[in-house]
């Protein structure tokens, strides 16, 4: 089976699930058709997965992986000492041991068609086993998850080990000093996390930017100064990449780790 046959196939088995889909024509464009099936993923509630479905995503998945730029630690040179990195690109298709996440407070994933945001493209490329995981997870705490909190799972198609999904801070009118504290206790949440599992690596987005509206330069400072104090006191000999999408907040990241040496 081949990626279109693969693609085609999956879209006919997450459409079938929706009887408001039944008999949707299926564009004969394959760009079109990517969009239909992330669209699909990403409105797909947690439910039960035949393996022969998990079976064609893993291997659609992993063939569209094979055609990305995958970037190891081994590809990057620290910017500052020899733990920190600054590295601008797909989060999705960086090799270390686990990605951080920008998760909501349900936990299960961004549910809008084709959005943009980290936590859509997360786990559309790692595959539905991810939403059915973080599901289990919520489901046996029983209530939102808190900000500032982190949990960690599998990262299953993802060419990282682990994804750790932390709630930063939303702000919506004045930043204070409670967001600041809670953005800082999200990088520190997952750096223990991290540290409690033996990891060796990890990567975090610019948590709470974006769509939670945190001002970049300061989350930018706090991010550092969590990750800098964090290493430190621990002694931890991990990694940690900053990852950024925009050349802004490269730019920013780069006069901050710069500065701070």
């Amino acid at each position: 089976m081949d990626q279109t046959k693969r693609r085609i196939y999956l879209i006919e088995k997450l459409m079938a699930e929706n009887e408001d889909l039944v008999g949707y024509a299926i564009p004969k464009d394959g760009s079109e058709q990517k969009r239909l099936l992330r669209a699909l993923l990403n409105v797909r509630t947690p439910k039960p997965v035949p393996s022969e479905f998990l079976r064609v995503q893993d291997a659609y998945l992993k063939e569209e992986l094979a055609h990305k730029h995958v970037v190891g630690l081994s590809d990057l040179t620290p910017i500052k000492g020899e733990q920190l990195y600054l590295w601008q690109g797909d989060i999705t298709t960086l090799k270390v041991d686990a990605i951080v996440n920008a998760a909501n407070s349900q936990m299960l994933g961004c549910f809008v068609p084709g959005h943009k945001c980290i936590d859509n493209a997360i786990h559309t490329f790692a595959g539905v086993q991810l939403r059915s995981e973080c599901f289990d997870l919520m489901k046996a705490q029983g209530h939102l998850e808190a900000t500032g909190q982190a949990k960690i799972t599998k990262a299953y198609n993802l060419p990282s080990k682990y994804v750790i999904h932390t709630v930063g801070p939303i702000v919506s009118g004045k930043l204070t000093e409670k967001h600041k504290a809670l953005l800082a206790s999200s990088y520190l949440s997952c750096l223990e996390l991290a540290e409690q599992k033996n990891l060796d690596s990890i990567a975090f987005c610019c948590i709470s930017t974006g769509e939670f509206h945190f001002p970049n330069e300061e989350a930018a400072k706090i991010a550092i100064k969590t990750v800098e104090e964090f290493l430190t006191k621990s002694q931890s000999k991990m990694k940690v990449v900053f990852n950024v999408f925009k050349e802004s907040d490269k730019e920013i990241y780069e006069k901050f780790l710069i500065q701070s040496q």
